[in-house]
């Protein structure tokens, strides 16, 4: 599933947060900071939300909470390929090695939820009234947003190009969205450019999460 869609007005209120990493403990402080309500709210990942941090397997569980909605990271992609057989020791190089440690009832846990991830969407068009929103994990390569347009699936996950290109002083936005939100490159602060906003600010490594209110 490439796209999802959601209508906003589901919710009373909707966050989305940055790569997570493992980082459930950091997640959880901040839900309790703005006093999130399961029963009303929403919290949007722009994936990666396993890898690097101490808890992974909590992170995964978060996919099976109604109010948690996530789109597919790369980190998700390397842990799908290495469960179907496919080049496992790039996701243990990239700190998937948490997995391999398991035993018993985690590990079966683990892999169900792993396979979970085969159905998260690529890209997650968020409809906030006349605002549409766009939610992905690295970029969307285009330079014109449409729902279900047809995009190469490994630069959604895996690229910085775009943002490579506007540290070299290119213009930046994309248009046919009001706003779009990705993660996978860790920075010090969030950044904003036009309307793309870059929310990965590297909890993993130290520094905060990142967790912004869209309605």
């Amino acid at each position: 599933m490439y796209y999802d869609y959601l209508n906003g007005a589901a919710w009373q209120r909707i966050w989305v947060a940055g790569d997570l990493h493992g980082c459930r403990r950091e997640l959880e402080a901040l839900l309790q900071q703005q006093q999130f309500n399961p029963q009303q709210d929403l919290l949007i990942s722009v994936g990666d939300i396993i890898d690097r941090g101490p808890d992974s397997l909590g992170c995964l569980a978060l996919l099976l909470e109604p109010w948690f909605r996530c789109v597919r990271g790369n980190h998700e992609e390397m842990a799908i390929s290495a469960m179907q057989g496919h080049d496992r020791a790039r996701w243990q190089m990239n700190r998937g090695d948490w997995f391999f440690q398991l035993r018993g009832a985690a590990l079966i846990a683990a892999r169900h939820a792993l396979q979970r991830c085969r159905e998260l969407p690529l890209i997650l068009h968020l409809q906030l009234g006349e605002r549409t929103i766009v939610i992905a994990h690295a970029d969307y390569p285009a330079q014109e947003y449409r729902l279900n347009k047809p995009l190469d699936w490994h630069q959604v996950v895996w690229s910085r190009q775009r943002l490579e290109a506007i540290g070299a002083g290119e213009q930046a936005g994309i248009r046919g969205a009001d706003a779009f939100y990705f993660g996978h490159t860790p920075l010090k602060q969030p950044l904003t450019i036009a309307n793309l906003h870059y929310i990965d600010t590297g909890a993993v490594f130290g520094n905060h999460l990142t967790m912004l209110q869209l309605k």
